[in-house]
């Protein structure tokens, strides 16, 4: 019985403490506990009305009733019924001084005060005549150089570019890469290939300092002119010491796009019942010869056939931090993951005189997924030649080239500037509170 009592008693007292607390007890208002965020409600709302150009459109339309009627229903219903609104609409300027004015030119309201609660943002709304340009610094117009040449060549097939044709690539990359070279020229077959390799220019382009990109992957075209010995040696390895020489002579920049560089030669009528073991037909294998030779005759080494590897499969790789800074420069978006199979070894560098000009993907381990090289003899600061490879498996993305290069020479981009007087309008929305609590 006593134990009941005792219950009873602490029930009560504590009943009691809790109706005293409740009563002295200061409680927030309600919209203290969840308030409105009327910025951000406010911004959200400019966004909304401008989702399909309504609000820009009114804008630079002043005069127009029936758009400020519409645009005024559409804010009424955007907005919670206890929320107040003042829209108001300034034009941009300067002053004699170059100060930027604003100049109000529009207001709409449903409420004469905003209360003791209240916020606002702004949006700036862009006039639909004003365009903006972009135009790329031109590569080679402020020194020497700056001719493109890429390889279209019809009678060379190719091989590691699974799903596409290197015409396609050629054209993609002409789309790409035109607008920053001061000549871009279309090699569209092995004799003009032979041409160009002979010292001698197809339209009175630049020779000196140009860039070539073989768009037949891992299959190179050959001239039928050097489908003889001594070109022909060592299943045409000579003939990758002869491009390593002509890349030396001239500087020029050779761009492998994909694969293992020099793997095989190909010319349709050189070699119409040859095939590269895969069958496709006008190709020869050099194997792993081919780049070794290519960087004997680039650092001026004495031809000696080496077939020994110089890739491995390095499995997922990743674009460096400054060819995703780029990336966003040139608006170029290659997927930052690639996979690699024929990474090359880094013992190139010390082995031939190169330097990396240019990480693309993070090294692996001893080996270098993809970068740009420069041949620099010994003692020398001198670049003389250089060379992109890109030993990503099959399917060559031509964005990653062109990104490449573009990171490589950096040319500056100038764009237009958002100066001219009435070309933008700035809406200031300000939401208030109202209504009980």
């Amino acid at each position: 019985m006593m134990r009941t009592i005792e219950v009873l008693i602490v029930i009560i007292i504590i009943t009691g403490a809790f109706i005293g607390a409740s009563f002295f007890a200061v409680l927030p208002w309600p919209r203290q506990v969840s308030p409105v965020n009327l910025r951000r409600l406010s911004f959200t709302t400019l966004q909304m009305l401008d989702s399909d150009y309504a609000l820009s459109t009114a804008a630079f339309d002043i005069d127009n009733d029936t758009l400020w009627s519409e645009l005024q229903i559409a804010l009424s219903a955007s907005l919670p019924a206890n929320v107040v609104y003042n829209l108001t609409l300034y034009e941009v300027g300067s002053s004699a001084s170059g100060a930027e004015l604003y100049s109000p030119k529009k207001t709409i309201s449903n409420t004469e005060t905003l209360g003791s609660t209240s916020d606002s943002s702004s949006y700036l709304a862009a006039s639909s005549n004003v365009t903006f340009n972009v135009v790329p610094e031109k590569i080679g117009e402020h020194g020497s150089g700056g001719t493109l040449y890429i390889l279209n060549c019809s009678d060379a097939p190719g091989w590691w570019i699974t799903g596409y044709t290197a015409h396609s690539l050629a054209t993609d990359l002409y789309k790409l890469l035109s607008p920053y070279f001061v000549d871009t020229i279309m090699v569209q077959n092995t004799a003009q290939l032979g041409q160009i390799l002979s010292g001698t220019s197809l339209a009175g382009e630049n020779l000196q300092n140009a860039v070539v990109i073989n768009t037949c992957g891992e299959a190179v075209p050959i001239p039928s002119a050097y489908c003889t010995t001594p070109y022909s040696d060592n299943s045409y390895a000579r003939y990758s010491y002869f491009l390593g020489q002509t890349v030396r002579q001239y500087n020029w920049t050779w761009a492998s796009i994909v694969g293992y560089p020099f793997y095989y030669v190909s010319n349709t009528a050189a070699f119409p019942t040859q095939q590269n073991d895969w069958g496709i037909y006008g190709m020869r294998m050099t194997g792993q010869g081919g780049v070794r030779a290519f960087f004997q005759g680039l650092d001026a080494k004495s031809y000696v056939s080496d077939t020994s590897g110089v890739c491995s499969d390095v499995s997922v790789v990743t674009l460096t931090s400054e060819a995703m800074y780029y990336c966003n420069y040139y608006g170029i978006y290659p997927s930052e993951y690639q996979t690699s199979t024929r990474a090359l070894s880094n013992s190139i560098l010390a082995s031939y005189n190169l330097a990396v000009g240019l990480y693309v993907f993070n090294p692996v381990g001893n080996y270098i997924p993809g970068a740009i090289y420069r041949h620099v003899f010994g003692g020398s600061t001198t670049t003389t030649g250089s060379f992109l490879a890109l030993g990503l498996t099959r399917t060559p993305d031509i964005r990653l080239t062109s990104l490449s290069l573009l990171t490589y020479y950096q040319p500056r981009l100038y764009r237009s500037e958002y100066t001219t007087y009435g070309t933008s309008r700035l809406v200031v929305l300000q939401l208030g509170l109202t209504g009980a609590v």
